[in-house]
């Protein structure tokens, strides 16, 4: 099973590598809309800079992640179903989102500190908690771009389906960043809220090797 996934992340970031265009592609679109709320902001404060950090990740995990599953012709899924399991394959799926999305999270806040300033207290435990959130937003949307796919490849089903399931995970993960801008939170308050981030994951990530398996039948 092991080496199974090792093999399709393989492939995987190969042809990442190769098709560099896309990559290129999204960091352009990151790039772009930083650059343009700096002419139109150029200082925001915290929670305008805490807000506009985590809309824009949002958007890029929409463009990253969903083209990991909507890329995949009916032809190529044939025959990763001859050599590859179900779980092996969602496994690998959600391994490779992950690593992309920390990839383009990361640069984005690198770019957020370069054209907006750093508001930050302690910038050290925001990274902590943007790699989490990170986590969390693939997590998702490799489950509803395996969805999407499946429905004749349609990307329009993964926005409509993600709506009610993104938005309170994103108020969770932007509520818990702001202990980074210095905010007080009541006693036992943080805890809460990292325990019910790492706990959607989990339930997220559970799901995910639960019904991919009907999919993929399919």
């Amino acid at each position: 099973m092991i080496r199974t996934i090792y093999a399709l992340l393989k492939k995987d970031l190969m042809l990442e590598l190769r098709q560099q265009h896309s990559f290129y592609g999204i960091l352009l679109y990151v790039a772009s809309t930083i650059f343009l709320v700096k002419l139109s902001l150029d200082s925001p404060a915290a929670d305008v800079w805490n807000a506009l950090f985590w809309i824009v990740q949002l958007f890029v995990c929409v463009n990253a992640v969903a083209k990991s599953f909507l890329q995949e012709g009916r032809g190529r899924m044939l025959y990763f179903y001859t050599i590859a399991g179900a779980k092996e394959f969602i496994i690998a799926k959600i391994i490779y989102n992950i690593i992309l999305m920390l990839l383009m999270t990361l640069l984005s806040l690198a770019l957020f500190f370069l054209l907006l300033k750093n508001p930050l207290t302690n910038p050290l435990q925001f990274v902590g908690i943007v790699c989490v959130g990170s986590i969390s937003l693939s997590l998702v949307f490799t489950l509803l771009a395996a969805i999407a796919a499946k429905a004749q490849q349609n990307a329009a089903l993964m926005a409509i389906l993600g709506f009610p399931l993104i938005v309170p995970q994103l108020l969770l993960i932007i509520r818990l960043s702001k202990v980074a801008f210095g905010e007080a939170f009541r006693e036992g308050a943080l805890t809460q809220l990292t325990l019910l981030i790492v706990g959607f994951n989990v339930m997220v990530l559970v799901l995910s090797v639960i019904l991919f398996p009907f999919l993929w039948k399919d």
